[in-house]
């Protein structure tokens, strides 16, 4: 790998960035360096989406082979952008012409103090590219589920998106962005380095174990969702990082012989429609887990190779018979994934070695996962639940129950697998499978929630479950977002 600058479309033209430290993010070299200050600086923790601006990417299955994401500025550092296109608010406009997105917040008075608005006028741009049709308040909503507005409130905001279609539609030229995005491609591979500091983007597998095994202690940097926020929130020095967001075959998605293989870099909005695909059980989750701009940065590998207590994908891919595979320059192995776990943000992952995908098989279970937040959107979970059972009619042949916030790892409830298996699944088993539970975890109290309450949503969640499935369960679902007057 030979030494250069950093490399990005913006603006029209092709930007040289050098003598910036790796870990500077976007958001700095915006308002500090460029004075483009219409992008604003708010939790600078990727949760308030004012930073919010919008990335693209080359993507054969996207229009022009160009994919539009909407992110967060504050936590992507910026080498993270090399090979790839910088759009910010001040690019929507055409002359005194504002985009149909802009005008639309002005005619619905979508916007009042405005700080928030360039971040929410800039996720409603990736939509409004991305989908031509008027959406839903819902649809909206979930659009914006990454973008707080504490003044205006969202219902001219919602109004706007709508109006936003049906004024005359413009949209970017994106065939000589992609053109220049090729010729990035190129170049040689990015091997940045900054005083003390070292940012690698291995193009390949063969090249991330090369450079791994050189570099052991190298930081692994995917969507810099969690990693960002330890320069931006704990001040630390990361003087090592090899980036994953290069490599194109830990993208890939694919099936074979009943499993959804999921590589380890593939994005969190990805995975998720795969796996949703698969089992439809996973929407609630997935439109849940943490925001879009968020999901469209992480990675379904980054939240597993993390090993957090609360990362909610784990518990549904433990129940789900989930491995994990590991890669390094000495080959490859797989795990179980309920395995992969040792202690608190402890893992099974040896000296060079990294995840290089998800492997999910295609189970025949009943299937449901759930989590329990203070708010819908954009929230940590207290408890997150995953439930497969495998029923004989009304007999459950076998179970795999687990949970994250529960315990210093995602665990397996054995004693609550136990007291189901085998059983009629009634009103009695469901009894003794809740009593069960409390034999499988002792939560912690913290700021989330306590201990006593992490066991009673364990217990309702189950209750859920037979609410849902029993066969003498009472009623079909109801979600309460669905209930009207």
């Amino acid at each position: 790998m030979s030494s250069r600058p950093i490399r990005f479309h913006f603006r029209d033209e092709i930007v040289s960035v050098a003598g910036v430290s790796p870990t500077r993010t976007l958001l700095q070299w915006l308002r500090e360096d460029c004075r483009a200050t219409g992008t604003k600086e708010g939790c600078n923790e990727g949760d308030c989406g004012a930073c919010t601006v919008v990335v693209g990417e080359r993507d054969d299955a996207a229009p022009d082979g160009l994919r539009l994401s909407a992110v967060n500025a504050c936590i992507q550092f910026l080498p993270t952008l090399d090979g790839k296109a910088l759009f910010t608010v001040e690019d929507l406009a055409q002359g005194e012409s504002l985009h149909p997105v802009q005008q639309a917040m002005v005619d619905c008075h979508g916007s009042q103090c405005g700080f928030c608005t360039p971040g929410i006028v800039m996720s409603l741009w990736a939509d409004y590219e991305a989908h031509p049709a008027p959406p839903s308040h819902a649809e909206t909503a979930q659009v914006l589920s990454g973008n707080l507005c504490r003044c205006t409130g969202y219902r001219p905001i919602l109004d706007a998106a709508a109006q936003a279609r049906e004024l005359p539609r413009v949209t970017l030229d994106r065939a000589p962005i992609r053109a220049a995005l090729d010729t990035l491609a190129t170049g040689p591979v990015l091997d940045y380095q900054h005083a003390a500091q070292r940012f690698r983007a291995p193009r390949s597998i063969p090249e991330l174990c090369e450079a791994l095994a050189a570099t052991p202690t190298a930081r692994l940097l995917a969507g810099s969702t969690d990693v960002g926020l330890w320069v931006t929130k704990q001040m630390r020095t990361l003087d090592d990082l090899i980036y994953l967001g290069a490599v194109a075959e830990l993208k890939t998605i694919a099936e074979a012989e009943g499993e959804l293989i999921i590589g380890a870099g593939a994005t969190l909005n990805d995975a998720f429609t795969a796996l949703t695909a698969q089992r439809p059980e996973w929407r609630e989750l997935a439109e849940r887990f943490a925001s879009v701009p968020i999901r469209n940065a992480g990675t379904l590998g980054g939240n597993v190779a993390n090993g957090s207590p609360i990362g909610d994908s784990m518990p549904g891919l433990i129940a789900l018979g989930a491995r994990v595979r590991l890669q390094s320059s000495a080959g490859v192995r797989e795990l179980p994934l309920e395995d992969f776990y040792l202690a608190y943000q402890k893992t099974a992952l040896a000296p060079g070695e990294f995840v290089a995908a998800l492997v999910v098989p295609r189970s025949p279970a009943l299937f449901r996962t759930w989590k329990l937040s203070k708010r819908i959107d954009q929230d940590i979970s207290a408890v997150c639940a995953a439930f497969a059972l495998q029923l004989d009619g009304t007999r459950i042949q076998s179970a795999r129950i687990a949970f994250g916030g529960m315990a210093a790892t995602p665990k397996r409830a054995l004693a609550c697998e136990a007291a189901l298996s085998g059983q009629e699944w009634n009103r009695a088993t469901l009894a003794a499978a809740r009593a069960a539970l409390d034999s499988d975890y002792a939560p912690l109290s913290d700021m989330r929630a306590t201990d006593a309450y992490r066991r009673q949503g364990a217990r309702n969640l189950l209750a859920r479950l037979w609410a849902e499935t029993g066969a003498d369960a009472p009623a079909a679902p109801v979600r309460i977002t669905e209930v009207s007057a």
